[in-house]
């Protein structure tokens, strides 16, 4: 009888598929390449409008950049997500940036982000998360740090940006390289990196802290 009851069950375990997580990264202790990217909705951007992961379900590709207004490392960094924007996300292309901020300080709030998104002329969505949330599912530690989703809004890579921080010309493009592989349908082959050396982000304590 227990033989049978044995048998059953390692039938049904293997009738059911089990969703596979790749697991904690080497440098990301949240996620890892060929996980299900998290996704956010209602956040604020400076547009004044909210926001979706699901809003952007006709592109190919999403480029996620957690940044913020005070970190020096992630502004010496702003011109190249611009530029990045403006070669590969521009109007009716295959990929979409997105960047999200979750420091909630005075110069990192809402209304700071709204000047510096104009002053920067950012050519794409800046949101903000008071809630932090989203970058806590990121495993998010630093500003700024990358994640590249495909198709089916799996990570294909997480890290940095390049291999140089500014004013230092790169010579690896982590992030483009991951898009246009995503695009071509080819595998990412540098699929994570640890995260540029910039600022930490600033987590609020939380009560279970």
């Amino acid at each position: 009888m227990f033989r049978f009851a044995t048998l059953a069950l390692l039938f049904v375990s293997a009738a059911t598929p089990t969703p596979v997580l790749a697991g904690p990264g080497k440098f990301n202790k949240v996620l890892a390449p060929g996980d299900a990217a998290p996704a956010w909705e209602g956040l604020e951007g400076t547009d004044g409008k909210k926001h979706s992961l699901a809003d952007l379900k006709d592109k190919e590709v999403v480029v996620v950049v957690f940044t913020c207004n005070s970190c020096p490392v992630a502004k010496d960094y702003e011109d190249r997500i611009v530029a990045l924007a403006a070669a590969h996300a521009g109007p009716g292309s295959k990929v979409a940036v997105v960047a999200i901020n979750v420091n909630t300080g005075k110069d990192d709030a809402l209304p700071a982000m709204k000047v510096r998104a104009e002053k920067k002329k950012f050519p794409f969505a800046y949101l903000f998360d008071p809630t932090q949330e989203i970058a806590r599912k990121y495993g998010a530690t630093f500003t700024p740090e990358f994640f590249v989703l495909g198709k089916d809004r799996t990570v294909l890579y997480a890290g940095a940006l390049d291999d140089k921080s500014p004013p230092e010309e790169p010579r690896a493009k982590f992030v483009e390289a991951a898009v246009a592989a995503a695009l071509a349908g080819k595998k990412v082959e540098a699929a994570e990196t640890s995260a540029a050396a910039g600022c930490r982000i600033k987590f609020n304590p939380k009560k279970d802290d």
